[in-house]
């Protein structure tokens, strides 16, 4: 049974059945997130749902999922929602509804962003940035942090290739703090291809490698830049960096890992400072 109250200019209708259909795409959500939603994620918490519904979101929310004895507290998040369709159940009903005790007792289901071309997204992008291209980055963790650092250091775009998981997995989604939800992203190219569209593009790509022979600090750079990292462990193939320029972060006493998140971070900051880049 749906019973709708009034709730500032959106009506929030309360649910007390896990199966209503209503909420079909919240039902099971961590065995559903490894499946793929047809172009749909779901997102969880506050402070990215509020990203899903602000001005700065690539995407849209198609509904909100919201814990009964917090719909008060959060009247605001459920204003900004204007139509979007807001439901509300007990705690007991949400956690069967997921299929795990949910804490946060706030989800949103949301529409991933149409993909235009790799072409017509570079050529979009500013005369003088810096962007992101991951390799086999397989860990939601690390893709999560990949974002989050992306947007904190003002890159353009993510370019992912298809060894890559999805970003759109709710815990990278969280990991970000939703900065998946507002960057301009590509997949779906080889690593090899990503490369030679970015170069093609005007872009200096830069291989993120210990083994280099120059570090960030000495590499010849024009007014766009790529940062190419590959995933923990194995690194880059030799024959993508061949086809970029090598780079390396020094580091003292001969250690030379670091996590792809922290590598990424270290390198847009830098990269962003040579190049006089403000955040954008």
């Amino acid at each position: 049974m749906i019973v709708q109250r009034e709730m500032s200019a959106n009506s929030v209708q309360f649910i007390d059945d896990p199966a209503d259909p209503r909420v079909a795409a919240y039902r099971d959500i961590r065995e559903r997130d490894l499946t793929g939603r047809e172009g749909l994620f779901v997102a969880e918490g506050e402070v990215v749902i509020r990203t899903l519904l602000s001005p700065a979101s690539l995407c849209r929310a198609r509904s909100l999922l919201i814990a009964a004895n917090r719909v008060e507290a959060q009247a605001p998040l459920i204003a900004a929602a204007g139509e979007t369709p807001v439901y509300a159940a007990s705690q007991a009903v949400m956690d069967a509804i997921a299929g795990f005790p949910l804490h946060r007792g706030l989800l949103a289901l949301g529409e991933k962003p149409v993909e235009r071309t790799v072409e017509d997204m570079l050529a979009g992008l500013p005369e003088d940035c810096v962007v992101l291209a991951c390799a086999g980055i397989g860990n939601h963790d690390n893709m999560g942090g990949l974002f989050r650092n992306a947007a904190a250091f003002g890159a353009a775009a993510v370019l992912r290739d298809e060894r890559c998981c999805d970003p759109f997995y709710r815990k990278a989604i969280r990991v970000s703090v939703g900065a998946v939800l507002r960057t301009p992203m590509f997949r779906n190219l080889s690593a090899t291809d990503t490369v030679d569209a970015l170069q093609a593009a005007g872009f200096t790509v830069l291989a993120l490698t210990p083994g280099a022979a120059r570090s960030l600090a000495t590499v010849e750079l024009n007014d766009r830049v790529a940062v190419v990292l590959g995933s923990e462990g194995p690194g880059l193939p030799a024959a993508l960096i061949d086809r970029c320029t090598a780079a390396a972060i020094p580091m003292a006493g001969g250690f030379d890992s670091l996590n792809v998140a922290t590598a990424g971070a270290i390198a847009l900051e830098r990269i962003r400072d040579r190049l006089g880049l403000e955040t954008r």
